[in-house]
């Protein structure tokens, strides 16, 4: 496939260099994008990179996935409005090998069933690449010297990174962030025959300055690309959700909640997730973003292509048994699931229900030999009382692990828990409880 004409139509393309075009089309490439470690995970909001680098690939290229060792523990200014707090690098260090895990099984799953081999190198159809490589060795003076005289303070002051600090302040350390990023691409040419750099709009200054190392100190020419930076219909900012970060990391958002983050995402954005984010074909990406842009579009057809997409990306990021779980947290929270979808979920999956429902603990010892039903509900305060819990139970009202009770000298035991710790208890088609054994 044309890279440049697949970020066009998916509306994924803000800038790009002059002779990029033609670049491309003479021979397959190597272009890369830079991921600093400066949190535990990747985000969602990282993943528009990550699309970037997989159609690359898909396109018959090879990606190069440049972590931030070094750039890491100086900070990129592009996007803040006040100086970053730096981290131990320690922390920098645990994170860039977590994320490293991390884009080697999510890049992994998006070239999976390509049907555009990408360049293969040393069995690979991608690198990875550490930019702490290139200056451990180097130091102030070698850096002052050989990096710091390829740009001239005139041309940094136009960058958008530096103009916008101004006012309220930029240490040298973090004024000095374009340089090295430029250096990397300077090295990345030399080293591994990297052409392109790819990004978000707003590393446009810093790429450009490392085509600029690039020419000045190799004579080579270098190519840019970058996508929009994406928002919300709303204006906000992408990949946030009332809670927080989406992360993609299963302990840091659960499959169940990156699921949902796109099955609660406002109608008018899905045309351009299914654009940025899909890889099905483009007829049927574009089936359904009219389906949703359509006139009077109804409810159950919209929540079909949601629920598509939430499938098609919580799979791919979670893998078949990441969307199995969601699938069927979702049918329980919602009265759809059954007692083998409660059964089939592992501990860490039922404590989180214990964040989204009702819960109430309940002691252990007193399970041992068995508690009659009403007075646990009771003692639970599911129910008020004794009565009230009979009342229920006559009614048909009370389930266990998703199963009916209707006998009032019912009892509940040990043998009611799953993993020993948890069960849940229901009361009518609404009312869920998780009660929690200690």
């Amino acid at each position: 496939m044309d890279f440049i004409a697949e970020l066009e139509w998916r509306g994924m393309l803000h800038q790009l260099t002059p002779g990029i075009k033609e670049h491309l089309s003479e021979a397959p490439r190597k272009a890369y994008i830079g991921f600093d470690p400066t949190a535990p995970s990747i985000t969602i909001g990282n993943y528009v990179q990550i699309m970037l680098l997989t159609l690359w690939a898909r396109a018959g290229h090879h990606p190069v996935v440049l972590f931030g060792g070094a750039t890491g523990r100086i900070g990129d200014p592009s996007g803040k409005d006040k100086e970053r707090q730096l981290k131990s690098y320690e922390e920098l260090d645990g994170n860039l090998e977590h994320q490293r895990q991390q884009m080697l099984r999510l890049l992994s799953a998006g070239l999976r069933g390509a049907n555009a081999g990408a360049v293969e190198v040393e069995g690979a159809k991608f690198s990875v690449v550490n930019n702490y490589d290139f200056y451990k060795d180097m130091n102030a003076l070698d850096f002052l010297r050989n990096v710091g005289k390829t740009l001239t303070i005139s041309y940094m002051m136009t960058k958008d990174s530096v103009k916008n600090r101004l006012e309220s302040g930029m240490s040298f350390t973090e004024f000095s962030y374009q340089l090295l990023q430029g250096y990397d691409f300077q090295c990345l040419y030399e080293q591994e025959g990297v052409t392109v750099q790819m990004g978000g709009s707003d590393q446009w200054g810093n790429i450009t300055a490392g085509t600029e190392f690039v020419r000045r100190n190799l004579e080579g020419k270098a190519f840019a690309v970058t996508t929009p930076l994406l928002t919300k219909a709303d204006g906000s900012k992408f990949g946030k959700s009332t809670a927080g970060n989406i992360w993609l990391d299963p302990d840091m958002t659960t499959p169940y909640d990156f699921y949902q983050f796109w099955l609660r995402s406002d109608d008018a954005d899905i045309p351009t997730y299914l654009k940025y984010f899909s890889l099905r074909s483009k007829e049927e990406i574009l089936a359904d973003c009219a389906i949703i842009e359509k006139e009077g579009a109804e409810f159950r057809d919209i929540n079909d292509v949601k629920k598509r997409l939430a499938e098609e990306l919580t799979e791919r990021i979670h893998g078949a048994d990441g969307l199995a779980t969601a699938i069927r947290v979702t049918n329980l929270l919602y009265g759809k699931g059954a007692a083998d979808d409660l059964r089939a979920l592992d501990a860490k999956t039922l404590a989180f229900l214990g964040g989204t429902l009702p819960t109430h603990t309940f002691s252990k010892d007193q399970l041992a030999a068995g508690v009659n039903l009403m007075d646990f509900l009771a003692g639970t305060e599911i129910l008020a009382s004794k009565s009230e819990a009979k009342r229920a139970i006559q009614g048909n009202a009370i389930g266990i692990n998703k199963e009916k009770v209707t006998d009032v000298e019912a009892t509940v035991s040990a043998d009611n828990l799953l993993h020993d710790k948890f069960m849940m208890v229901e009361n009518g088609k609404k009312r869920r409880y998780l009660v929690v054994v200690e």
